[in-house]
């Protein structure tokens, strides 16, 4: 009977170990998930600027087309001889050359 009631107790004790460890899991996995759901936040908020820049960006690059779209681009024939200008090279009579490209355009 006494063996019984030593048994007994031991279970109890055990019972309450266990219990007192899946309490501590569940604070532990509490705060994990706490720490999970700041940084989903976080990162879900980067990802609503990141998206803010992009479209921003994007209607940055359309106007800048459509400015690139509309520049006059000069004639590549000098108006004072009428001779061609050779790979953006200056004439004798004008001391600015004629862009060749849109990278010329640019810079």
């Amino acid at each position: 009977m006494i063996s019984n009631r030593e048994s007994a107790r031991r279970s109890r004790m055990r019972k309450q170990k266990h219990l007192d460890e899946l309490w501590s899991q569940v604070l532990r996995l509490r705060a994990e998930n706490h720490a999970l759901l700041d940084k989903l936040n976080h990162v879900s908020d980067r990802h609503d600027r990141v998206v803010e820049e992009n479209a921003r960006l994007k209607d940055q690059v359309s106007g800048l087309r459509h400015m690139l779209t509309d520049l006059p681009i000069g004639s590549p024939y000098d108006n004072n001889n009428n001779t061609a200008i050779a790979h953006g090279a200056e004439s004798s009579s004008s001391d600015q050359s004629i862009p060749t490209s849109s990278v010329d355009l640019l810079l």
